[in-house]
Order: C-alpha cells, then structure tokens, then sequence
C-alpha cells in the first residue's frame, strides 16, 4: 500500500511538472527572445545563443524610447483604469454585498443576487456589440463620450467586475456577526458609519483577494479596451499599445516580445507577492457563505 501510494506521488509530481511546463513555456519564449537580437531570434527563437542582459537593456529602452509605442503614456493610463476600477468595485461591492446579505431571506435580494450571479455566466462576446452601441447612444443623450474615454472604460468594468465581487463578499459578509452592527446602531452609529466603521475594515483579506483577480482581469484585458477606446485613438491601455505597435514593427520580434513583457510583469510580480493572500481570501469567502 505505501509503495502505491508513493509511487501515485511520483506520478502526480511528474504530470504537474508537465503541466507547469506546457503553462510556462510561451513565457519562457518571451523573456528569452527579449534578450536577444533580431537576427538571434530568427536563427534560434527556443535556444540561448545570442541572448544577453546587454541585449535586454537594449530593447528595452529601444521600446520606452519609441515614439510609435507612447510606453509610459499607456503605462499611465493602464494604471488609471485600473486603480479607479479596484476602488469603485471594492466599495460599492461592499456595499452591495452588505445589503444582499443582511436582507439575504428576501425576495428583493435573493433576486437581485440570483441576477448577479447570473450575469456571470454570460460571455462578453454576446453582450460587447449591444454594450458599444448602447454605450455611444448613451454618451450622445447624456452629451458625454461615453467610447474613447477612461470614464467610460471605467464604468464598463465596474459592471462586468462587479458580479464577481458581490458574489465573493456576500460569502464572506455572511460570516461577520450581526451583533457588531447592532451594538454601532445602539451607540448611534448610522448605517453609512456601520459600513464604513465596522464591516468595510473587516473585510480587507477578502478584498485583497478581489482587488488582486480583478485587477490582473483588467490591466492585461485586450478586447474591451480595443473596443471602446480603439485602436487609433488617443487613448491606449497597454495591451492596445502593444498590438499597435505589432502592426507598426510586423517583423522586429525583439521589440515586440520586449513591449509584451513589459506590459505583463507588473501583474505577475503582484500576484507572486500576493499569491497566499489570494487563496486566503477565496477560502474564507467559499467557507463564510
């Protein structure tokens, strides 16, 4: 029996091995080619020659220094949209999640949390024609650009990010005692003080995790941003910038692989960072609810 179950082990271990490799593979092939040289790349794109830390250097600030590229504009308004968007999804989340389960055994809330958790299981691709059209028609009434704009873009993804964080904060408000909110209601607290004063505070290792997922969602999207902000407009997150720029440099695969790794590591050195606060967050939320 031991000898079976050590040698599942070791199977186990084999096959995960595989899959990490098969997972990071195209990563390898980016941070590597990001070392090299045109001609390196073509001659090798899976081998080390011609691959160096001098050649890195090179590309890189052959990327930032690029005037078709706009790196740091891009950078910029990647980090805009996506701040904003973690803020306005943490707290009206919160607040949404809050209400939902404090009033969990009426029918107003169970419908309202039913039809959160029904929007998450329809793919964008059927909703973003009816969203463009619905949101250019909106930005005309209003006499707003609604398209083109990082308040638009902002406003989308509070929507599409907000039935996820509902769904993992109601699990966790779930959890928090109702005696806390009754003693503040005895001192006087009002209902915005409750929230604010007691449950927002509690709910930090679950919105860690929520900020996280949704963050690394938003910063590396491609299609939502391509749609409402363009791809020839002023406006680029850098996914968007750096698809421009392919088509800018269609056959200098040193820049580009560079430009992608650069768009990329931020959000991986994040979730390394924050990888066990991660899977904390979504244990307490699954076991709270």
């Amino acid at each position: 029996m031991k000898v079976m179950k050590k040698s599942t082990k070791v199977w186990l271990t084999i096959v995960a091995i595989i899959i990490a490799a098969y997972v990071l593979f195209p990563f390898y092939l980016v941070v590597l080619n990001s070392c090299k040289a045109q001609t390196s790349i073509v001659a090798s794109p899976v081998g080390w020659g011609g691959a160096s830390f001098s050649q890195f250097k090179t590309n890189i600030s052959a990327v930032v220094n690029n005037s078709n590229f706009h790196f740091w504009y891009a950078f910029g308004t990647s980090a805009a949209i996506t701040i904003i968007s973690l803020i306005l999804l943490a707290v009206f989340g919160g607040m949404a999640a809050w209400v939902i389960s404090r009033n969990n055994k009426k029918k107003w809330a169970t419908a309202i949390y039913m039809v959160f958790i029904a929007s998450m299981i329809i793919p964008f691709q059927v909703v973003m024609l009816p969203l463009i059209s619905t949101f250019r028609d909106v930005g005309n009434f209003v006499g707003l650009s609604m398209l083109q704009s990082v308040s638009g873009i902002v406003f989308a993804y509070c929507g599409f990010g907000g039935a996820m964080t509902v769904f993992i904060l109601t699990g966790f408000i779930k959890g928090i005692p109702y005696e806390l909110e009754e003693a503040a209601s005895i001192d006087g607290c009002s209902p915005e003080g409750t929230f604010f004063r007691i449950i927002f505070p509690l709910l930090k290792p679950v919105i860690t995790t929520v900020t996280i997922l949704n963050g690394m969602w938003i910063w590396n999207d491609y299609l939502l941003p391509s749609l409402m902000l363009g791809q020839n407009g002023k406006v680029k997150t850098l996914p968007v910038a750096v698809q421009a720029f392919v088509g800018s440099y269609v056959k200098q695969w040193d820049l580009i692989l560079t430009a992608a790794l650069l768009a990329i590591v931020p959000m991986i050195v994040i979730f390394l960072i924050a990888q066990n606060q991660i899977m904390h967050g979504m244990v307490e939320g699954a076991v709270k609810g």
